[in-house]
């Protein structure tokens, strides 16, 4: 069983990562994973943050702060180093069939801290922000989603990897929303 699921999950990605081969990807998808290309979007989010909830948006984004350190603790650090699975861009059986976009670096695949980042950032502020409307999440998550295939689509991390960190990220910003409107009772959500 462990081993069909292994074979699926590696078949898949090199369905994303060599059949989905396109010139747009190749130069929005290694964009997308850069952290430092989302600085703009980070600021109009303190932005916003301020003008609706003012002196308060401070606990708000000291619990993003703690969830991105929690998250990413629990993927790269916790999860990886037990898990250990290898990379597909450093797999034996992979070589000559990945296409490393972005270089692969020496981590372990199993759990993509990509995603679980940011899906827990978007799952967090789609929750405060719920009373803006449902493209609200929406966009968060087809935002998280988008980076999340692109960690496919470079050749670093296989779709599973990316699943259960969408998976783990999302429980996390849930948990983390549910305090943060809990504990400061956050006007507009």
């Amino acid at each position: 069983m462990i081993e069909a699921l292994q074979q699926l999950d590696k078949d898949w990605f090199i369905h994303i990562n060599n059949g989905m081969q396109n010139a747009i990807l190749d130069s929005v998808c290694p964009f997308m994973r850069h952290q430092s290309n989302w600085y703009f979007l980070y600021a109009l989010l303190l932005f916003v943050c301020y003008k609706i909830w003012g002196k308060k948006a401070g606990w708000i984004l000291f619990g993003a702060a703690l969830l991105i350190l929690v998250s990413d603790q629990i993927s790269a650090n916790l999860i990886k180093n037990t898990v250990q699975r290898i990379r597909p861009c450093n797999e034996p059986s992979l070589i000559g069939i990945v296409r490393n976009i972005v270089g692969c670096g020496k981590g372990y695949s199993f759990i993509s801290a990509h995603a679980t980042n940011h899906f827990a950032i978007a799952v967090f502020f789609s929750i405060l922000f719920k009373s803006y409307g449902k493209w609200v999440f929406a966009l968060a998550l087809a935002w998280a989603a988008f980076i999340a295939f692109s960690q496919i689509y470079v050749g670093v991390h296989y779709p599973l990897d990316v699943i259960c960190g969408a998976a783990l990220g999302s429980t996390l910003g849930y948990v983390a929303a549910k305090i943060i409107i809990k504990k400061l009772i956050v006007p507009n959500v």
